[in-house]
């Protein structure tokens, strides 16, 4: 049995299984609906029923609450439809955002490689035409014996489709990461589902662009800054990328030759605890202090894309917004984890602020 589901304002209808979520039958349709957690937990996808019954599903009292609830509000990622159903949605078009599908991809592990103490890099080789993807994306992994998937950016630029890469930090306590990093091994098959997301490069825009990241929150602006240079992009772009020690610095060389090969990329590196056994003669202190030095506390002229642990993304947007760079230019990338599941219920999706 299916239901239609029509999406106002767009006024558009899609198809949704038995059992299937409202945000699932969307995105699969290539209708993009705002979301972040999807597991009933931020309320991002919160969306109005105008007509039909849906069954709410399982979600929290503080993302959904009573009175919400009376107001025949739901969370789009949990409710399933149990008839036809029309939805008002806060659809918010951007000229520069992709409409991709979501699909199910079945990749194979061809590499798997210790990028620092605690990141591996996972390579997924996918069969026939490969995942479409914008720079910025995500996908969720299906973990063998785990009924909630997790999420990783892609870190790949998006002209290789058929090669995935994710870096995937160990999560103490974890049984996600601890899978990956433990038990997954070359030659076997990993499930994943996507593109997901809603963070990309306003192209359109010709302000130049700054990224600012730290640990494995490099994924994401390294396949953004390739698929820029690949396309010649020739605006000004600088990457500020923090770590703790040089043994946490993954990809340091390849930002260095593309710094060296690329006139109008800049890379800044940063340690905030280098020993002595690093040799570091670079920057030493937080991004957010990179980057403050590095533009003179004036942050005009630029769109800023974050991507990192909370507090260094607060730390980012307290130093952008103190050199005049406001809410409209600010993007930002935060996850939920399920050790975060009931301490938070923030965005973990890139949005502006």
């Amino acid at each position: 049995m299916s239901y239609q589901i029509t999406i106002e304002p767009l006024g558009q209808t899609v198809e949704a299984s038995e059992g299937q979520s409202l945000l699932d039958a969307c995105l699969r349709a290539g209708v993009w609906l705002p979301h972040a957690c999807g597991h009933g937990l931020c309320g991002t996808c919160k969306v109005q029923v105008v007509d039909g019954e849906v069954d709410l599903g399982q979600v929290s009292s503080f993302a959904l609450m009573d009175f919400e609830r009376e107001e025949r509000k739901c969370l789009a990622c949990c409710a399933q439809a149990l008839s036809d159903v029309v939805i008002e949605a806060e659809v918010d078009e951007d000229p520069d955002a992709r409409h991709i599908p979501i699909a199910d991809f079945s990749g194979v592990v061809r590499r798997i490689v210790d990028l620092t103490p605690t990141i591996k890099g996972i390579h997924l080789a996918l069969d026939g035409d490969g995942m479409a993807f914008q720079a910025g994306q995500y996908v969720n992994v299906h973990i063998p014996g785990e009924s909630r998937p997790r999420a990783f950016s892609l870190a790949q630029s998006p002209h290789d489709r058929n090669e995935i890469e994710l870096n995937v930090r160990r999560v103490p306590g974890g049984k996600g990461t601890a899978f990956l990093h433990e038990q997954l091994r070359c030659g076997e098959p990993l499930r994943i589902t996507g593109p997901y997301g809603r963070f990309f490069v306003r192209k359109s825009d010709p302000r130049s662009l700054l990224f600012m990241a730290g640990g494995s929150g490099l994924s994401s602006p390294k396949s953004m800054i390739l698929d820029l240079l690949e396309e010649g992009d020739t605006r000004p772009i600088t990457l500020i990328y923090g770590a703790r020690n040089r043994a946490e610095l993954y990809y340091d060389s390849l930002f260095r030759e593309l710094a060296a090969k690329h006139a109008q990329f800049e890379y800044l590196p940063a340690l905030s605890e280098p020993t002595e056994n690093c040799g570091w003669d670079g920057f030493r202190g937080f991004v957010h202090e990179a980057a403050a030095q590095r533009f003179a506390n004036d942050f005009r002229g630029q769109r800023a894309y974050l991507c990192g642990p909370p507090p260094m993304i607060e730390a980012c947007i307290r130093t952008l917004m103190q050199g005049r760079l406001f809410e409209r230019d600010i993007f930002t990338e935060k996850f939920l984890t399920s050790a975060d599941a009931g301490a938070t219920a923030r965005s973990p999706l890139f949005k502006a602020l």
